[in-house]
This record gives C-alpha cells, structure tokens and sequence, in this order.
C-alpha cells in the first residue's frame, strides 16, 4: 500500500511539472506568454489617501490564464489539442482547457492609462502611472506602478437653485451631505452625493426627477490645491417650443391616482390575444382597482394587505420597492412589475405653493406644479401546482443507504396565496455485517403556509412587520431500525416574520411530538454503557415552544457573486407549562420519580444550536466557503436525557464528509463492539468546514474539502470518561477528513457527489489515529441535492 501511495506521488509531481513547464511549447515566436500582472500602490502617499491595489487591479485590460491550484492546469489541457488539430476530441480539449494569454502591448498601455484616470478621478489630477516588463523563458511578467502625488481638497461649497422651490427641501437634509470642506476632490463622492439627493426627492413625490438635474461646477483657479465648488440643481425639461428651443419649468411633485392590479397576468397571452384586453373585468376594494379575467384568483384581501400602495397618497420610492418586495415575498409569483403612467390631464394638476426665506430674496411665495400617476402593478404567477423529487445518498465499503422524498404544492389552495405542501419520504439502508442487517423508514408530512397572521384574537396590526407568515404543519414517521422500531408523530404551529431587508424570525408557540418505541432489543440496549444514551430509547412526549432567527446578507440570486454571510440560530424548550400543572394538579408515576401525561412520560430540556457560514468570492467563479457550527443540549426536571431525535450526530453528507452518519464520536470513546448500526450520539457538537469551489467544465464545478469536528457528552456519571466534554482536551478527540466534490449546477437545483477521506478518527487507539493507509474503508461517498452549506 505504500508503494501505491509513492508511486500516486510520483504521478502527481510528473502532472505538476508538465503543467508548469509544457504550456509555452505552442507559444508563437516573438510572443510571450502572460504570467503575472503586478500592481503596486504608492507607498509615498499617506496610507489613509492612498488607493487600495485591488481598485486599481481592476482596470487593467489583460489578465493571466486562470489556475488550478496553483498549476497551469487549463492551459495545459488547450495545448494537448495541439495547434491545427480539429478533431472531436480535440475540440473537447480545447472547450475544457483555455488558449494562452499572449502579452499585448497595446492593451498595456491602455491598462496604465486606465489607472492613471482613475487615480485622476479620485482628485489625484498629478499622478502618473508606468509599466516594465519582465520577459524570460517566453513568459511575460507586467509590473504597474503608480505615483498618486498631492490630491486636490474640496474648498467653498455653494449651492445655486435653477429651480428655487427645491432649495428648502434640499437643504434641510444638508447634515447627510457627503460633501466637505477639506475632503479629497473624489469624483465617486460626487456622483453618490447626486444619487443621494436623488433618491431623498424621489421618496418625497418627485417622480421625475434623476440624477441628470444635479450637475457640478468645479473652480480650480484658487490655488493650494483647492476647487471651489458649486452644486447646481436644475429644473425640469417639459419639451420643447416650435423653435426647438427648451422649455423648463419647476419640478413635479406627483400623487398617486389609480391603483390596478393585474394579479393574474400573462405577458404571453397579453402580446398575442387581441382580445386579451377586451375580456377584462375591473372589481373595486379599498383603493385597488382589481383587474381580472373571467373570475379573481386572489382574494382582493390579500392583495390589499400585500399593497401599501393608496391613492391621493404622495409618490414614494421606498413604498414602491416595500410593495414589490411583499408582492414576492407571497411566494406566488414569478415576477412583478409596477409602472406608472403620468397623467396628461392639466385639470388634474394642482399648485403647491412654498411661503418662507427662500435663502436670497427673505419670504417669498414659490409655487410648483402637483400632478398625479396612474400605477399599473402586473404581478405574472409561477406554476400553481408543482412536484418535487429529491436523493440522498451514501456508501462505505460495507454501508449503503438511499432516501427519496417525493412532494406535492399548491401555492393558492383558498384563493389567499396559501402554500399547501404534502410530501412522503422513504429510506433503506443495508449494513454487510454480521447478518446483513438493514434498516427502513417511511413518513409523510404536510402544511399549510398563510402569508399572515392567525390567531384566536386579533393580531392584525404586527401585520405591518415584513412578510408576517402562519404555518401549521402535521408529520408522521415510522422507523424499523435492526433494534429498534419506533414511530414519531408531529403538529406545529408557527409564525414567521421578517424586518424586511436580511434577518428572520420564527416562533413556535405549539411544537408538540410524540415518540412511541413498540419494540427495542433488550440485548442492544444493555450494550449502551452510557445510562443516558440508554435512556433516550424510550417512549416520550416532546411538548413545549420553539424558535429561530436567520440572517442572510445574500438577499437574492443576483447576489450570489458577491461575499454573503448567514447565520442560523435555533432554540427550543419542552415540558415547562406540562410540568408546572403536573406538579399542581398530580403525582409521579406510581413507583417512580417522574409524571406522565396520558401514561407517556412527558420530557424537559432545552437545546440551543447556532451556525454560521461565509462566502468569500475569489472571483466571478472561484469561492471559499467556511461553516462553524456549535450546538448543546441539557435536559432536567422529567427527564434524565435529551430524545433520541434531539441528541446530535456527526457524519453524512452535510457534516463530517469522511464519515456516515452517527459513526463519529463521542470524543474518543472506543468504537462500541457491535457496529453492525451506527448509533454514536451525544448532547453537544462542535464543527467546522472548509470548501474552495471551483469551475471545472460547464455544468460541473469541482469542490475540495476539510472538515473537523465531534461529538460529547456533558457530563459524566456511568458515561465513558473518553466520551465527556473538557476544555483541556476537546481539541485533541476533533475528527479531521478532507475530499473531493462534483457539483452538477442546473441553476434551479444542484446534485452533489462528495468523496470524503478521514485524516484522524479520534475514536481509534492511541497511536492508530492518524490515518497512514488511505484504503477504501476510511472513505465515504455522499450524494445529495443542493450545497451541504
């Protein structure tokens, strides 16, 4: 087996060498292969001044081929298509690989030159920016230096009005300026200003207004490194006169006049259907006028509740963005559109008239004109009815084990955007030891999800939190296990909110389950030495309250080339408001110290787990992706032990990826006798992952991996010592595993195939923990539907 392992290193160091030293053998003569741009800042300017490398970086025109792992991989695959050769695998090559970057001098040039502008547009009008070249071996490296010298700081700052009603509105948010005397002369400070005034009209009526109505008037003349400078706030071009020549007037403020919703649209049938419009019906509701073909397909409430668009109401862009953002949040349509139409009727105009100190004539009356915008919101559905199928999968030399789920929705079951959701799942699972002994699990679960709140009294007004949802939820599972058979039974009722931008909340009021074991091996069960793991293989009832909170900076697809952060926090309580009646109203169990509630012993704990994930984005298709996890669990009162589906686990295609599940920990207990079925358990997790993704050819992306982690006990009693949690040793029992992943990224859904290796598997004897042979049963092959996190 060693021979195998230096002969695979051999390999590998052969593969790496021709990578770095073939991919010039097709480089044309007189031309250089790109190997390396360098930009360096200037170290002369104050560190608080001096323009970062990577902003500058961006600016130059002609980059390297990319890199795997820091070889030539992509370019070396191209080269083995070998010039002129244009077969179909070579072609294949060619797709796979990437054709040589060869040094253009043209393009650098205009790379330094783009710096120079740049570093000219963030007030450093002295600066200079140069290039050398370094050349060997047919192998180019460009180096970009640049030398920012003394910036230009804004002095005066004045302010003139074309349009003299906007003075007083402008300037009474003067204290969120971004404009000070003394700052660099940046003009990226100077087109944010603008976009800032901007946005601040636009959500007080002005809906014509764009950033084109600001301009600048820059003096230079003053010496010492200083521009005056003078913001101009122009008025509104209406047209133009039977000359051509401009007609400009004070800007509009706008109302809102009639509000239709579409919420039943079909841009297809819309484009295609000349009677399309012909056939529609209007129906009246507070303020929405509700456009609709044949009958409504949601009820006008929702639609009101979801809108917080009124007519008479000022135009505001944030309550634009706020109406769009509910109308997706329902979770029933595909895509939304709001427009608005001025209305050309002069009659419907009004003046507004501003009396006070207009800042150079004292008081004086300025009118503008109010006019008024039709809205016409086009909300398109998605697929009301639709089907779900997902896989999961994992394999040892001796393990296999399949789950499928199967599901079934509804997204407008009563007309109110209501999500019905039923689905059933199954699972085997097949174990070549001592028997061939297997396992199987069937279950079923559905809900019902209400984008509001229900309650037995009114709770109407927190309907004004972002996204206020209901969910109640019934779930049933049976499970024969080799030594166990036990079936699992839930109901929940939950609500969900949000605070409209990227956290939310979840409370469970009710979370009740009930854990019924019909049969348990008597000798399976004497083998847990650990008295708690013992006593969580019993029947019990799970009562109590739940919830979560979930932050997510990644808001949408459009964000998933950028740096995100999500957090998860889950906690839950039972058996609190059971037990303080219990001990009211009843006694223990006869000949026992715990109280049962219809003849179940009821249990009493609370668990606590949080898990935080980033998303570093190398480049547009490079990522590295960390996860830390941490989770514990107590329970008191009741009970002597958390249940069995609360304790935690290690293993599997979500978590320790070199091991199955429950076949990790705890700590570094030794492996029970009998692992004919993994059921290595405990009360607190620790786990961290570590994942760089990369582009590999089209569809399929590649994945290397490292994961650490364990499981523990908290506390001792009969439990074995190796298996309890201490500070001066946890870190010594982590389980460590690294790997490879394929990812086929469909868009709509990602299949995962990850083939984990243990490094140290802390449950082995002392000095056999480090893994030296990488034979086949110290790996794990995990498949599954989406990103494991």
């Amino acid at each position: 087996m060693r021979r195998c392992v230096l002969l695979g290193s051999v390999a590998a160091g052969v593969m790496l060498l021709a990578c770095s030293c073939s991919v010039t053998r097709y480089v044309p003569q007189g031309s250089y292969l790109l190997r390396e741009n360098v930009v360096e800042a200037d170290r002369n300017t104050p560190k608080q001044e001096r323009i970062k490398v990577e902003e500058m970086e961006q600016y130059v025109r002609q980059t390297p081929n990319k890199r795997f792992l820091g070889t030539n991989l992509y370019l070396w695959v191209y080269n083995i298509a070998k010039p002129g050769r244009n077969t179909v695998l070579a072609r294949m090559w060619r797709r796979i690989g990437q054709a040589p970057v060869l040094l253009d001098t043209t393009l650098t040039r205009r790379s330094a030159e783009n710096i120079r502008t740049y570093m000219n547009s963030r007030g450093f009008f002295d600066a200079r920016a140069w290039y050398e070249i370094d050349t060997a071996r047919r192998k180019a490296r460009v180096v970009y230096r640049a030398e920012q010298g003394r910036p230009y700081y804004i002095g005066n700052i004045r302010h003139r009005f074309r349009d003299e009603f906007l003075r007083s509105v402008i300037l009474e948010d003067s204290a969120s300026t971004l404009l000070h005397t003394g700052d660099v002369f940046d003009i990226n400070v100077l087109d944010r200003e603008r976009l800032r005034i901007t946005e601040y009209l636009k959500r007080r009526g002005y809906y014509n207004f764009s950033i084109n109505n600001i301009g600048y008037v820059a003096d230079s003349t003053v010496g010492d490194h200083r521009i005056d400078l003078t913001m101009e706030v122009r008025q509104y071009l209406s047209g133009y006169d039977e000359r051509g020549n401009p007609q400009m007037e004070n800007n509009r403020i706008y109302r809102l006049r009639n509000i239709y919703v579409n919420a039943d649209y079909d841009p297809t049938i819309a484009a295609t259907d000349s009677v399309y419009r012909h056939d529609l019906d209007t129906l009246e509701y507070r303020g929405l006028k509700i456009v609709y073909h044949q009958k409504p397909r949601v009820r006008k409430e929702i639609l009101r509740r979801t809108i917080n668009l009124y007519p008479n109401y000022l135009y505001n862009s944030d309550e634009v963005k706020r109406a769009y953002d509910n109308i997706m949040r329902l979770g029933y349509y595909r895509s939304a559109n709001i427009l608005f139409t001025e209305v050309r009727d002069t009659a419907a105009r009004n003046l507004v008239t501003f009396i006070g100190d207009t800042g150079g004539d004292g008081e004086a009356a300025l009118t503008t004109e109010e006019g008024y915008l039709d809205c016409t919101i086009l909300c398109t559905p998605a697929l009301r009815q639709s089907y779900k199928i997902e896989l999961e999968a994992s394999t040892t030399s001796n393990f296999y084990g399949l789950t499928a789920t199967v599901g079934y929705q509804n997204r407008n079951l009563f007309r109110g955007v209501e999500l019905f959701d039923v689905s059933v799942m199954g699972g085997y699972e097949f174990i070549r030891m001592k028997g061939r002994k297997s396992s199987f699990e069937v279950g079923g679960a559905t809900s019902i999800l209400f984008p509001r709140f229900i309650a037995p009294f009114r709770i109407d007004r927190f309907n004004r939190l972002s996204n206020p949802r209901t969910k109640f939820e019934l779930s049933v599972n049976s499970q024969r296990r080799p030594y166990y058979h036990r079936t699992l039974s839930g109901v929940t009722w939950g609500y969900s909110w949000g605070n409209g931008r990227h956290s939310s909340y979840t409370l469970r009021p009710v979370d009740v389950n009930l854990v019924k074991m019909s049969y348990i091996d008597e000798d399976f069960l004497s083998q847990q030495r650990n008295p708690y793991l013992r006593n969580s293989y019993t029947s019990q009832l799970i009562a109590g309250i739940s919830g979560s909170y979930v932050y997510n900076s990644q808001m949408s697809r459009v964000d998933v080339d950028r740096n995100s952060l999500a957090l998860r926090i889950n906690w839950e309580t039972t058996g609190n408001l059971i037990g303080a009646l219990t001990h009211l109203f009843s006694s223990p169990a006869e000949g026992e110290d715990y109280y049962k509630l219809f003849g179940i012993r009821y249990s009493q704990y609370f668990r606590v787990d949080a898990n935080l994930s980033n998303k570093i984005v190398l480049d547009p298709r490079n990522s590295l992706v960390y996860r830390l996890y941490a989770g514990v669990g107590h329970s008191y009162g009741n009970s002597t032990a958390l249940p069995f589906d609360r304790l935690f686990y290690c293993g599997g295609s979500n978590s320790m990826r070199g091991w199955l599940a429950r076949t990790l920990g705890p700590g570094n207990a030794p492996l029970p006798e009998d692992r004919s079925y993994p059921s290595q358990l405990g009360n607190l997790k620790l786990e961290a992952n570590l994942e760089y993704r990369f582009p590999v050819w089209g569809v399929l992306n590649g994945a290397l991996f490292f994961d650490a982690g364990n499981i523990w006990f908290l506390k001792g009693g009969d439990a074995d010592p190796d298996g309890v949690f201490r500070f001066d040793r946890f870190w010594s029992q982590l389980g460590f595993n690294t790997g490879l992943g394929a990812r086929f990224d469909f868009n709509f859904f990602v299949v995962r195939v990850d083939w984990g290796i243990k490094l140290h598997d802390p449950n082995q004897p002392s000095g056999q923990r480090w893994i030296h042979d990488f034979r086949f049963r110290n790996t794990a092959l995990n498949f599954g539907v989406g990103y494991p996190f």
